[in-house]
């Protein structure tokens, strides 16, 4: 009896040796990580073009505008209000503490040289260069920037940006420009309660640190603080609060993906307007100490 051994069609293939797929997989991920991270210096300088872009249109619309007296003052002045309204309180929290730590700082060090009479044109200087126009740029970086953002953030996942498109208004002009012109009138405001909030605090911690005569104070103060120093803290905040205009509006009006992307927006706006506030900073003050270096009055 001859038998035959057939194959059934239900046995088992032999098993691969060698799979080429999970070996590939990892490949594919890292090319693509790859390719994606390559794409990064192309992404950051299409951003930098279209901030630079919205930043000639907002510049172009508030001169053309205010001279044809087509800007809208009622929209400027209520964002005025309502940016004021969440700057105002965190500057005077912000700007007390940070005079009384400089204080407090600079007469312990004062102390052990034996320079009491110094105490004023250190407290003082430090707070006008660079307590003042920093503390005011992170506040309109922070909460200013977030109500700008989240607000343009909402019309743009509401379509209410290309809805306006579609009737022929323009968004920058109508939208963008208030608020830009807002912050920049807010910013010599902000310096200047955090300026007289943080030299009073200052002045008092001086007085029950170091036990310094409030004259003497006053009289080392105006001999080292000038005029040009008010200025540039001025020059400063103003200079923020372009920044933070153009940046907030730009990523509010490319929010995508619904809250998500509201929120990511507001978050991305809060961290370059802080990095951009003090590379601002940094260079201002650069600037200043070269051709303006502080000296007795």
């Amino acid at each position: 009896m001859v038998t035959t051994l057939t194959k059934s069609d239900d046995a088992p293939a032999p098993s691969r040796l060698s799979d080429p797929a999970p070996a590939s997989a990892p490949l594919g991920r890292f090319r693509k990580s790859l390719k994606t991270f390559a794409q990064r210096p192309v992404i950051a300088l299409g951003t930098i073009g279209r901030g630079a872009r919205l930043a000639i249109d907002v510049v172009w619309y508030s001169v053309t505008d205010t001279l044809t007296g087509r800007l809208p003052v009622g929209e400027m002045l209520t964002q005025l209000w309502m940016l004021y309204k969440v700057t105002a309180l965190p500057a005077l929290l912000m700007a007390v503490p940070f005079g009384a730590m400089v204080a407090v700082q600079i007469s312990g060090l004062i102390n052990q040289v034996g320079a009491n009479s110094l105490v004023g044109a250190a407290s003082g200087v430090a707070v006008i260069r660079q307590g003042a126009p920093i503390t005011a740029g992170l506040l309109m970086g922070g909460a200013a920037a977030s109500a700008i953002a989240s607000d343009l953030g909402v019309r743009a996942v509401r379509e209410e940006l290309d809805a306006l498109r579609t009737m022929g208004v323009n968004p920058v002009r109508h939208l963008v420009v208030p608020r830009f012109l807002a912050l920049m009138v807010l910013a010599p405001i902000l310096c200047a309660v955090i300026l007289a909030s943080a030299i009073v605090a200052s002045f008092i911690l001086s007085l029950a640190v170091s036990d310094a005569a409030p004259g003497t104070y006053w009289q080392s103060f105006g001999a080292f603080a000038k005029t040009v120093d008010i200025w540039f803290a001025v020059g400063k905040t103003l200079v923020f609060a372009a920044i933070t205009g153009i940046v907030s509006s730009l990523r509010g009006m490319e929010a995508k993906g619904g809250p998500r992307g509201v929120a990511d927006a507001v978050n991305s706006s809060v961290v370059i307007n802080v990095l951009g506030v003090l590379v601002a900073n940094l260079a201002i003050t650069q600037l200043q100490t070269m051709f303006f270096p502080m000296q007795v009055a």
